[in-house]
Parts: structure tokens; sequence; C-alpha cells
């Protein structure tokens, strides 16, 4: 599978968002409400961050997508936050590492000096594997700060990496 990663057009959000519903429906990953609404998602995900990207396959269809913030104002802004989404088809063949890596070159571009994942639920070991290969640190452990649906209260990490060579 050839996977594309652009910038998210207005007109990729009736894809788009159910990806992003199915995700956060769950309650399992992001500390989004479990029935926040299209508009409160749209607003999150492609208003309030500096970019939103989104992964294709060779037929145009969504497959994942990605936001890019700063993680602070002012003497904060240094340092970059992204989120990460990838549909349930494609979870497992690669498009989360591809976004991450295509995030990490971005932020390089946009003058970014760090990312930071300010709260990545350690019940998520898939995301939590992936970013420690990809070079992320564990910096922080919040405990029992994330309500899992199933898991109850379950801690959630703070992870962190320095991009400037």
């Amino acid at each position: 599978m050839t996977v594309s990663i652009r910038p998210f057009e207005v007109s990729d959000w009736p894809s788009l968002w159910p990806i992003l519903h199915a995700t956060f429906s769950k309650g399992d990953t992001y500390t989004y409400s479990s029935d926040a609404s299209e508009d409160e998602i749209r607003t999150a995900w492609t208003k309030i961050p500096r970019a939103t990207f989104v992964a294709c396959d060779e037929s145009g269809q969504i497959l994942g997508t990605y936001y890019i913030k700063p993680n602070q104002p002012g003497n904060g802004s240094h340092v970059c936050n992204c989120g990460y989404v990838v549909s349930e088809k494609a979870r497992g063949k690669g498009v989360a590492s591809l976004m991450c890596e295509h995030s990490q070159s971005t932020a390089v571009a946009l003058g970014f000096l760090a990312m930071q994942f300010n709260f990545v639920v350690s019940t998520n070991s898939g995301a939590v594997r992936l970013w420690q290969k990809l070079g992320y640190d564990i910096v922080g452990t919040l405990p029992r700060a994330f309500r899992h649906p199933q898991a109850g209260l379950v801690d959630a990490y703070v992870m962190y990496k320095w991009l400037a060579i």
C-alpha cells in the first residue's frame, strides 16, 4: 500500500469525521468526551492547530490524520504537540509511523525544536511502543489521570523528543 500525506482540505471533512468519531466515541485513547459534537471535534482537530494533515492511499481514501500546534504559547512555543488518529481498517499497516515521521519533519520546517505528547494513555500500549521506537522518552507519569471506560483510572504519560540537531 502506498501512503501519501498532504495538508487537510475542508472538502476532506465528510471522510475524516467518521474516522475521528469512531476513535473518540470509544473513550479509551483521547480525553475528548465520547459524546463530543462534530463541531467541537472539527474545531479541535482542524481549526485550533497550526496545521492538520491527512494520510491517503493510492485512491485518495483517507487512512489517518494528524495535527500540529505549539504545545505552549510564548516562551514554550518552540515545542510542538501533535495528535494522531488512524482509521480502524488501516491500523497495523505503518500509517501512524509515517505520520509521526512526517510530523517531525514538518515540525522542524515550522521552526519547532522539540515535540511533546502531553497525555498518552498508558493502556494504549501500541502507541506507547511506537512513540518509544521513534525516539520519544516517557518524561513523566500522571498517576490515574485518565478515566478508561473498561480499565478504570489508569496512568497517562508525558512523552518528549528533542528534534533540533
